[in-house]
């Protein structure tokens, strides 16, 4: 019998979260069979992920005409099947919830990203969601911009558990460790339980790489005349996703190693894991698990689509990665800034891409709701 690699990823400590959602996998067993013979340990979703699921079948259709008689609107019917869809997706993980005390087993839903520089539109949906799902191993996906920590720590010390997505610089990722880390300590102090308030960090990979690669690729046609200058930049091609990440692994170390934290781990707390977002290849020439193999280790999620889960069950090697040549990851930054790339200046880019790209997909999906709704509603007009 072949190797189940993504199992296999347990024994480093790292749990395979699914990025996808669809009412057939939640209703058809295929979740169910994810979950018990595959090893994925929870689920994420996202406005395009749904946008798919609802247009591009017939399985919400009968929920979408209850919802027209009703007289909702596109967002009222989008939310609606949206909370059915988590919620039984959280019913399925449940036993994993429960026997891995609050470890795993969670499944995501996300803040609207038009809220995503609004912090208190941001707090108050986090809270709606977080009781109209009503389920412990719920997480409500918050942004990690500057208006969203606000957010995200007030939620965090009422007790809700929160995805922090849209990471993409160490900067930003220390911030949202130490704004969980103030949020246990309220709770703390305020005599509050802290063992089952969960937060991930998705800190995005791929996306690094698809913008530094198109910056090296325009130096690289600057430099026709000296070829040092030029083999140097196509070194770096492919290699600024993993090494900041590496990084931003290392700070996780460094925080959750303070003394602060700590005191937080003996009253039961669970450590912030970072959660490797944006992890199917997007460049042909790379492997097609590149960011799943070069970033496993201890305290992580690598949330995966369904292509990749295929990918590294077919060929997927394990063995612990994430804190591996650390000093080789420092270097790759520092030829990246001597060559002209200023990654933070990369990550401000695209964390303002991120939230335009999240709130184009919403548009998208509401527009293929309507669309929806209007077909179903002219079809019973016809009956």
């Amino acid at each position: 019998m072949a190797t189940n690699t993504i199992k296999e990823l347990l024994t480093q400590g790292q749990s395979v979260w699914l990025d996808n959602i669809t009412r057939e996998m939640v209703q058809d067993g295929r979740l169910e069979y994810l979950i018990e013979e595959i090893g994925i340990r929870g689920e994420t979703s996202n406005p395009t992920i749904f946008e798919k699921a609802i247009a591009g079948g017939t399985a919400y259709d009968e929920q979408i005409t209850r919802l027209i008689e009703r007289g909702k609107s596109a967002p009222q019917i989008f939310e609606a099947v949206a909370i059915e869809d988590i919620q039984a997706a959280c019913d399925l993980f449940r036993p994993l919830y429960d026997r891995s005390e609050g470890g795993d087993g969670f499944v995501s839903i996300e803040v609207s990203p038009k809220l995503a520089r609004n912090t208190e539109a941001s707090l108050n949906e986090a809270r709606r969601l977080w009781r109209e799902v009503s389920r412990p191993n719920l997480m409500v996906k918050i942004p990690g911009t500057a208006e969203g920590v606000p957010a995200l720590r007030q939620a965090l010390q009422e007790g809700i558990n929160i995805n922090i997505t849209l990471l993409f610089s160490i900067q930003h990722y220390e911030r949202v460790a130490r704004a969980y880390i103030e949020a246990l300590t309220a709770r703390h102090q305020a005599k509050q339980p802290i063992d089952r308030v969960a937060s991930v960090a998705s800190f995005f990979v791929s996306r690094v790489d698809t913008l530094v690669d198109k910056l090296l690729e325009q130096k690289v046609q600057q430099a026709t005349n000296d070829p040092g200058r030029r083999e140097l930049l196509e070194s770096l091609m492919g290699k600024a996703a993993v090494a900041n990440a590496k990084l931003a692994y290392q700070r996780f170390l460094e925080i959750f190693g303070e003394p602060q934290f700590a005191t937080l781990r003996a009253a039961g707390a669970k450590v912030q894991r970072p959660l490797w977002a944006s992890t199917s290849t997007k460049n042909p020439v790379y492997s097609d698990i590149m960011y799943v193999e070069d970033l496993i280790g201890p305290d992580t999620i690598n949330t995966m689509p369904d292509k990749t889960i295929d990918a590294f069950l077919d060929h997927g090697s394990v063995a612990r990665t994430v804190d591996a040549d650390v000093e080789g990851a420092r270097e790759v930054m520092s030829e990246l800034a001597t060559v002209g790339i200023d990654i933070d200046a990369v990550t401000r880019q695209l964390e303002e891409e991120g939230i335009a790209a999240f709130d184009k997909s919403f548009d998208e999906l509401l527009a293929g709701v309507e669309a929806k709704r209007q077909a179903l509603a002219t079809h019973a007009a016809a009956k």
